[in-house]
């Protein structure tokens, strides 16, 4: 199982995506696409949240069990949900490997930024709708402040710098660093 974690618009999607084109059965396992199947979720988002991982959880435990690979695109700034996917693998006899998208907080901005005014997919309107409802300022900014105090945390994370706009390199990167000959 690996966990790709980094910050909004970093490209944690589209890496899990291309990462699973070529692996019979992997699952990507994005949580706020499970979230988004939860009606009205958007009106008590947090619990829509702790359901979704819920499911998330049930759903990687039976794919590691039948011995498939998993990988989880999500951002996380707290170290709960990251122990609990790694007590799923633990218990499935499956490697655990988190991975960190790295970029500077100024790029991270402005990818959101740039990718707030141009979504492709609902999972990025749904997470404009979720920044325009936090309160305060700077709330990207702060999510990734958050990511970064997590991987802080984490010592054993493997980071991927990210370069926008080269999704080949930025992928080659990711299997680089978790071990993956393509």
């Amino acid at each position: 199982m690996i966990l790709l974690n980094g910050p909004p618009a970093s490209g944690k999607s589209t890496i899990a995506e291309r990462f699973v084109a070529s692996r019979p059965l992997a699952l990507n396992l994005d949580v706020d696409v499970v979230r988004a199947l939860l009606g009205g979720w958007l009106d008590d988002a947090h619990n829509a949240g702790l359901a979704a991982r819920r499911l998330a959880l049930a759903m990687a435990s039976t794919h590691l069990a039948e011995g498939r690979d998993v990988v989880v695109p999500q951002f996380l700034g707290r170290v709960d949900f990251v122990e609990q996917l790694a007590s799923v693998a633990d218990r499935a006899d499956a490697t655990f490997v988190e991975v960190v998208l790295s970029m500077s907080r100024d790029e991270a901005v402005a990818a959101f930024e740039a990718r707030r005014a141009a979504p492709t997919t609902d999972v990025h309107l749904d997470a404009t709708a979720l920044v325009e409802r936090m309160s305060g300022d700077d709330p990207v900014g702060r999510m990734y402040d958050a990511c970064v105090g997590l991987v802080e945390q984490r010592p054993a994370t493997r980071r991927v710098e990210v370069v926008r706009g080269d999704i080949d390199g930025t992928f080659a990167r990711f299997l680089d660093a978790v071990g993956v000959v393509e």
